[in-house]
């Protein structure tokens, strides 16, 4: 496990591409959350670096510099095709060139990382949602979005994360939810909707039974043995 102190180092050498990284995003972890412990320990092979696809060593770079980790894009890096499909695919073709605007989806997708405790997502989600224009109020808000600065729309997709959310077995749409949302969304966009969703929670739940990302404290699956 990397100590803080073995992360901070991380980001304080190194290559060219690190120190540029570095330039960047190092007052990111002041800004949005510390290294606080939960670093992942994976059984699974790491690829190195140099050894990456070249598509995947800027992405190793910017992780480096934001999370102190790099854990997600060394494992990875054993499967350079199917996350070539997961960034391409998906996150280019659909997340951020689908038929639903990207507020919503930032929102979303930071709701379902706060609920499911993964502390990477947070932290990189956090600065995605204040890209595509939501405010530090509004993303504080997402823990109690009812009470929220939400218009109907938003709370509508928010409800609906939490019930596609990996720690609501059982969450279903109920028809009463449907008709909320079909009054701010069509049923295209709701289909697509799920599917982003679908898509986060599924790569959620991979994150975690492969132990590829830090955790916050409050994270539901970390396991029981990691907390001793």
């Amino acid at each position: 496990m990397r100590s803080p102190a073995s992360a901070r180092s991380m980001l304080s050498g190194g290559h060219g591409p690190i120190r540029r990284a570095r330039a960047i995003r190092l007052d990111a972890l002041e800004l949005y959350g510390q290294i606080i412990g939960m670093q992942p320990e994976t059984v699974f092979n790491r690829v190195p670096r140099e050894a990456l696809a070249p598509n995947l060593q800027p992405m190793w770079d910017h992780s480096a510099a934001l999370h102190g980790d790099t854990t997600f894009f060394e494992v990875m890096g054993n499967a350079p095709e199917a996350t070539r499909w997961y960034m391409d695919q998906f996150y280019r073709q659909l997340f951020h060139s689908g038929r639903v605007d990207q507020k919503i989806l930032e929102l979303v997708r930071l709701r379902l990382a706060n609920i499911h405790g993964c502390a990477f997502c947070n932290r990189s989600d956090r600065i995605a949602a204040l890209s595509a224009g939501l405010s530090e109020a509004e993303i504080d808000a997402i823990a109690d979005y009812r009470a929220g600065p939400f218009d109907e729309r938003q709370k509508a997709a928010l409800e609906l994360a939490d019930v596609m959310a990996l720690t609501n077995a059982k969450g279903a749409v109920s028809k009463a939810l449907y008709d909320r949302m079909k009054r701010s969304f069509s049923d295209g966009e709701l289909v697509e909707l799920g599917l982003v969703m679908a898509v986060l929670v599924g790569m959620a739940k991979f994150i975690f039974a492969y132990d590829l990302v830090e955790k916050e404290d409050y994270c539901p699956f970390i396991p029981d043995a990691a907390r001793l």
